[in-house]
């Protein structure tokens, strides 16, 4: 099992700068991958780039671009510019985003997410594997008068999506290369979603998918302080079904009862927990929640679990 952390410098003077200082840290630490969200501000694929450009030999994802207000073309591009820029480590993870702020943001209706997730990846899978599409679906057109390809990159980029819900996660099986779950605890994983994803992967005859789980926690003394935080920051998910459900499907009621709060002991045995439900990376978010001095408690010991 692979471990990474997902990185958040917003609040810093200079957002890439301080991203790229972070990921050193975090390859000092001995973690293995770095993953950037994507929201209205900064470019999850470049500074995926940036960071894996500055930090050698750690793997670099976005988690996740919204498939709505974007276009399979250009998503294509942007990934394989990642990938050449990265020599082959970096991971594209897209998500169906959500009709609030797609509608609020983008001004566009937010209808038939699954059908357009599908014609999505039927695209960019074109687009990676071959560099050229010719693809003509109900939702999405997508064609390639002149060649797609940015050299460097032919390895092609993983694909994975966040997908938590039976109709986004038989998508997934079919089309990606594996998930990105947030917000779902072992149960969930092991009773629900790894079982969907990986059926829906051996009827299309693939492989077995990577199940990349996200994990909202931090090594801390402070548990109950840190979790009145958690539970004020994670608020905002449980508006929305598709984390409401892997929440309840948890054995949780509210999103921070998920989250992974505790000292050393606690967090590895959850990590563990993880692991045995059928993750085959944990990617650790929200690790700043508690500052800066149980942030590296927290990525040395998780360091220490990738090694």
């Amino acid at each position: 099992m692979t471990v990474g952390v997902a990185l958040n410098a917003t609040d810093a003077g200079n957002q890439i700068d301080a991203t790229v200082r972070l990921a050193r840290e975090a390859a000092d630490a001995g973690l293995r991958s770095a993953w950037f969200g994507q929201t209205f501000g900064a470019d999850s694929p470049q500074l995926a780039a940036i960071v894996g450009r500055e930090v050698p030999g750690l793997h670099v994802g976005t988690s996740a671009i919204p498939v709505f207000g974007r276009h399979p073309l250009l998503v294509s591009s942007q990934a394989q510019t990642a990938q050449a820029a990265t020599h082959g480590r970096y991971h594209l993870g897209l998500a169906l985003g959500t009709k609030l702020l797609t509608e609020t943001g983008f001004g566009i209706p937010y209808e038939r997410p699954i059908a357009r997730l599908r014609e999505f990846l039927v695209a960019l899978r074109q687009l990676i594997d071959t560099g050229t599409a010719d693809f003509h679906g109900e939702l999405l057109t997508a064609t390639t008068p002149v060649p797609a390809r940015v050299p460097g990159a032919e390895g092609g980029v993983p694909l994975l999506v966040a997908a938590m819900g039976p109709q986004a996660l038989r998508v997934s099986g079919e089309l990606a290369d594996g998930i990105l779950p947030y917000l779902a605890g072992p149960r969930a994983l092991a009773e629900h979603i790894v079982p969907a994803v990986t059926a829906a992967a051996r009827r299309a005859g693939r492989p077995a998918p990577r199940i990349v789980a996200i994990v909202h926690g931090v090594v801390t003394d402070e548990v109950d302080a840190v979790r009145a935080r958690a539970a004020e920051q994670l608020a905002f998910y449980e508006q929305f079904p598709s984390y409401a459900r892997a929440i309840e499907l948890s054995g949780a009621r509210r999103a921070a009862d998920v989250a992974v709060i505790g000292d050393e002991r606690t967090v590895a045995a959850e990590v563990r927990r993880y692991r045995d439900a059928g993750a085959t990376e944990v990617v650790f978010a929200g690790t700043e929640i508690a500052g800066d001095a149980d942030r590296r408690r927290t990525w040395n010991l998780l360091g220490e679990l990738a090694g």
